[in-house]
């Protein structure tokens, strides 16, 4: 199997992965922020601070998401990654503009 990249829309900000917690998982589960947070071993409070977009996905969260979806815990780590790219490239923009790109031939 084939890994594809996936494009998104430059301008558009990646969805959090709190935001895929709240709208999709946990109601297809049927599961209160309290249950599922005592499935996943982590507080409450934990769970609804990125189910709220207030904090990043860690790798130790991503691992226990990815066990608690089935889907393992690098498409949680990607999600983030992409929103936390995207939010600081914008963050950086006039900075990144004023370096300079060097190109050597083991660049890809």
């Amino acid at each position: 199997m084939t890994k594809r990249a996936v494009k998104h829309d430059a301008e558009r900000r990646p969805t959090h992965p709190g935001a895929i917690l709240r709208e999709d998982v946990l109601p297809a589960l049927g599961l209160s922020i309290s249950e599922a947070a005592r499935q996943l071993g982590v507080t409450r409070q934990t769970l609804h601070r990125i189910m709220a977009e207030k904090v990043s996905v860690t790798p130790e969260m991503a691992a226990r998401l990815g066990r608690f979806c089935g889907n393992g815990p690098g498409i949680w780590l990607r999600m983030q990654q992409a929103r936390d790219l995207w939010n600081a490239e914008r963050e950086l923009r006039a900075e990144l503009k004023r370096i300079p790109i060097h190109r050597t031939s083991s660049a890809a």
